[in-house]
């Protein structure tokens, strides 16, 4: 069933009212898939393995990262459109992390008295690497959905300004 012309002129001039639920939901969904991420890692406790200069910067990087990402939701919520670059770059990072904690954690392995042990177990590693892909796939979409909606508006807006002259 198509919309008429009517009908989209109305959905486009209810977006000056209405808020960009959408790409918000989505950024509070990648920041709630970042939070499952830092508990199963920060969780962990592999003798002293986790014990290294690169978890204190993991740690402070995702208090940043969840503090971003909801300042994100907030900006897209009211269709601004600079937020869909951060939230680009962000989805982005997200994909990297996969490669600077979980695959050296998964392919490390210690000797505990005569026991070798992984220090990440593949489920653990699957979750973390689900993850962060939902959550950058999730941070992208949402910029996606948000630079959209951006350009509909404000080429909405320039036709009522047109006709308003």
């Amino acid at each position: 069933m198509s919309m008429s012309n009517e009908d989209r002129l109305i959905k486009r001039d209810r977006m000056r009212y209405i808020k960009n639920k959408p790409s918000a939901n989505l950024a509070y969904l990648a920041i709630l898939l970042d939070v499952i991420y830092f508990v199963s890692i920060y969780q962990s406790d592999v003798e002293t393995w986790y014990y290294r200069w690169i978890i204190g910067v993991s740690i402070v990087y995702n208090l940043i990262f969840m503090l971003a990402a909801f300042l994100s939701s907030e900006g897209v919520k009211n269709y601004q459109k600079n937020y869909t670059y951060i939230e680009l770059a962000l989805g982005v990072i997200q994909f990297v992390r996969i490669f600077i904690l979980p695959v050296p954690a998964h392919n490390a392995t210690l000797t505990v008295g005569d026991v070798t042990i992984q220090v990440m177990h593949s489920a653990q590693f699957t979750l973390c690497v689900v993850c962060l892909i939902a959550s950058g796939v999730c941070l992208i979409a949402s910029g996606v959905i948000n630079y959209i909606k951006c350009n509909e508006l404000a080429a909405h807006m320039k036709t009522l300004e047109n006709q308003n002259a």
